[in-house]
């Protein structure tokens, strides 16, 4: 047997040994017997136990990398190659039945594998959805507005999760028809809308919104009443019906603005309606755990990532947890505040599966960077009640 062939067989049977019995009940004697060598060639090819089973993540991921990019060969439209991701993701993680369990329990569990090799490959195959989004933006199809590295987060996490609660239930597999749902999510949440300028509003809003967009953009020297006009699809003479000049249009800004975000507080108080149930539910969920990074280190990879927990007690309580985000999203879809099309699972999974991604993230991988956690939080928060509410 030649070389290549040795370490791939190693690796094959190690995958299905800790897919079946955990890393911790397979020893490396059992995998040399099993793959038909002794147990020093095992070690000639990896450090430690530790080592191989990373090292399967590592092998999977170069060939999901290879296979992913051809896939969207010929694919141009960036919403119909996200998606393509979405349904090869799924379908690999389907049709290689042994690596999920060994990539989300055994290797996204473990602190070491964010220092190993492996993780490279990691990052090399989650830079292909990040770039897909970038495409989007430059070619104007995806807002320009959105930070698309938390969008990132939010569509990994949400098929991690998916794979996990397939994990924790037996026999059952990824629905792909769920793809549609998925997708109907992401797009609520990134894809460009071409209204007429400020549709629907009345024009002294139209004036502010358009001398707001390019005084930040040129400042209030460089910006003349005949851009604000061209921009707010007005006359030049309009402008002058409702402020008396540039300055006056100038302080009319925060004026306006500190009127809008008093009549918010008012909302965010009384928490009354489903979007603002939903957008502070999601903010307590983050506030909760990433105020005790003790404790998010603790459920996020010993947890959450740990097979046994959908087999406990307390998962239950989890779950009960959660269903409050079921409330709130019938209670929007009864008073039209959210679309009925919503799969509440689905959403769920963009919830706890993206805060997961983005909290790792947080935590372990960026520790070092002086990541805005707040802005990312909003953004997360926003993102998935558009994704709702389809506004």
């Amino acid at each position: 047997m030649a070389n290549g062939d040795t370490r791939e067989q190693i690796l094959a049977t190690a995958e299905d040994l800790i897919s079946n019995k955990g890393l911790q009940d397979t020893t490396i004697a059992e995998i040399a017997g099993r793959a038909g060598v002794v147990d020093s060639v095992i070690y000639y090819y990896f450090k430690s136990k530790e080592d191989l089973v990373f090292s399967i993540a590592e092998v999977r991921f170069r060939e999901a990398c290879l296979s992913l990019q051809e896939s969207l060969e010929g694919i141009l439209e960036p919403m119909s190659r996200l998606s393509k991701m979405v349904w090869f993701h799924l379908r690999y993680n389907q049709t290689h039945k042994n690596y999920p369990r060994v990539w989300l329990f055994e290797c996204r569990s473990n602190r070491n594998f964010y220092r190993h090799n492996a993780y490279q490959m990691v990052r090399k195959y989650s830079g292909i959805p990040l770039e897909i989004l970038m495409e989007g933006v430059e070619q104007g199809a995806f807002r320009n507005d959105v930070n698309m590295r938390v969008v990132r987060d939010l569509i990994m996490g949400a098929l991690d999760w998916e794979t996990l609660q397939t994990l924790a239930t037996p026999g059952a597999q990824h629905n792909f028809s769920d793809i549609g749902q998925i997708m109907d999510l992401v797009r609520a949440m990134i894809e460009m809308k071409h209204p007429a300028p400020n549709k629907g509003l009345d024009k002294s809003m139209r004036i502010l919104l358009a001398a707001e967009k390019l005084f930040a953009e040129k400042g209030r020297n460089q910006t003349s009443i005949m851009e604000i006009a061209r921009l707010a699809d007005v006359a030049e003479g309009t402008v002058y019906d409702y402020f008396k000049n540039k300055e006056d249009l100038l302080f009319s800004i925060p004026r306006a603005r500190f009127k809008e975000n008093l009549e918010s507080l008012a909302e965010v108080f009384q928490v009354k309606t489903p979007p603002a149930r939903l957008r502070r539910f999601i903010q307590n969920h983050f506030f909760l755990y990433v105020t005790k990074p003790e404790f998010l280190k603790t459920f996020l990879l010993d947890l959450q990532l740990n097979p046994r927990f959908y087999e406990a007690e307390v998962l239950s309580y989890f779950q009960e947890y959660s269903r409050v985000v079921d409330e709130i999203l019938e209670a929007g879809k009864l008073d039209g505040s959210f679309r009925a099309s919503v799969n509440n699972e689905i959403f769920k999974n963009f919830l706890f599966g993206g805060f997961n991604h983005i909290a790792l993230r947080w935590l372990i991988l960026d520790s070092h960077l002086k990541t805005d956690r707040l802005a990312e939080l909003e953004e997360a928060a926003s993102l998935l009640v558009r994704a709702a509410s389809g506004a």
